[in-house]
């Protein structure tokens, strides 16, 4: 195998594509700033059980682990940031005020997570901690829609869920409770005739109510569907009108659609939550929701709601960036060539200077003035 190759869905990322990357995740960023959210940098690697307090199997069978050399403990590649960003907040920071923090970072997956997806995404993404209500949801998924607008996707499809409904119809029946792990993957897949064999013997009303969830999903008419297909448990009801407000809050041009079987994050969330697909992917560019528990983990059980979305699976559907104009400037140690080429530089020009012997071609640049010396002084001409 030739020694440059590199492991599967693993990339290098070229200039061009780097350069869409970084503006985007300034862009991103900055916007959150504008909404009050503090910026944090938690670490690429953690003791195993602390990265993993409370974000469930998923999270361990995607997380890489190695061993410290120095402690002799087992260490993980952080697969995702939530459940780090709870830990600053819940044993850092601890404030007691509601708390608004924001990353970006790369993660690392064992196993790539969708079709064409990388194993090493950019994750950016934002959370509120200490506000258990429905304002910090709709303030969530407000920031989600605003950041997907500002990189340019119009056009998009909010796709809302409830971990509530779940939880209300298996709490319903023990041997539902006992199945939970493979309850939540027969939904995941909306596989009928499996949810059918699994559940012969639970008892009716939460038999009924689980077969229901894979066909409850269309658009917001889907919410009074379910009310007439679910039971009226107190739980179920809650989760309904919570989703009714979040999608009436929706905005932006978003269309929006429900998926009462789409529970994707499952395992650590605990309220409302949501996935966002754009044209062109098949799968969705951001995810967010309600996951109050996962402090408890840090001995700080705190309200939260966030998301993140993957800015190298952005970057893909944007289109190519345009070159960046720039000067060319000669080689040379002159004063006066020195000075004006900082002065350019510090007005934000691109000033290039050749190398003795090299046209400088480069792809990320359109050199389209040049730097020349006109009696005496040092001027910038079209070229």
């Amino acid at each position: 195998m030739p020694n440059w190759l590199l492991p599967e869905n693993i990339a290098d990322v070229l200039p061009s594509e780097a350069r869409k990357i970084e503006e985007l995740r300034r862009v991103v960023l900055d916007n959150f700033r504008l909404y009050g959210y503090e910026l944090v940098m938690p670490p690429m690697l953690e003791y195993l059980d602390s990265l993993l307090a409370g974000a469930g199997e998923d999270t361990d069978l995607r997380t890489f682990k190695l061993i410290d050399q120095l402690s002799g403990r087992t260490l993980g590649l952080r697969a995702d940031m939530t459940t780090q960003v709870a830990r600053i907040d819940a044993h850092l920071l601890n404030r007691a005020s509601v708390t608004r923090l924001c990353y970006a970072g790369s993660v690392l997956h064992t196993r790539q997570s969708g079709l064409n997806a990388t194993r090493e995404p950019l994750q950016i993404g934002a959370e509120i901690y200490g506000h258990a209500g429905l304002e910090a949801d709709a303030e969530i998924q407000d920031l989600a829609l605003a950041s997907l607008a500002l990189a340019g996707f119009g056009e998009v499809r909010l796709d809302l869920s409830h971990v509530g409904v779940l939880r209300a119809i298996i709490a319903q029946d023990p041997k539902a409770q006992a199945d939970q792990a493979q309850v939540v993957d027969l939904l995941r897949a909306k596989d009928i005739p499996g949810l059918r064999v699994l559940t012969a013997d639970y008892a009716i009303e939460c038999r009924t109510a689980l077969m229901a969830l894979p066909s409850l999903y269309g658009d917001s008419g889907v919410l009074e569907r379910a009310r007439r297909a679910l039971p009226a448990w107190p739980g179920i009801t809650k989760a309904l009108d919570e989703l009714t407000l979040l999608a009436g809050f929706a905005g932006g041009g978003a269309r929006v659609t429900i998926d009462l079987a789409d529970l994707r994050g499952y395992q650590y969330e605990s309220g409302a939550m949501f996935a966002i697909y754009v044209p062109g992917l098949p799968n969705a560019v951001a995810r967010g929701g309600r996951y109050d528990h996962v402090g408890e983990a840090f001995g700080r059980a705190r309200p939260a709601t966030g998301f993140s979305m993957d800015l190298r699976e952005l970057a893909r559907l944007l289109p190519g960036a345009v070159r960046k104009p720039s000067i060319r400037a000669p080689w040379g140690r002159e004063p006066a060539l020195r000075a004006k080429i900082v002065e350019l530089r510090k007005a934000g020009e691109v000033v290039i200077q050749s190398l003795p012997g090299h046209e400088n071609d480069q792809e990320e640049f359109d050199c389209d003035r040049e730097l020349v010396l006109d009696a005496g002084n040092w001027i910038v001409k079209k070229r």
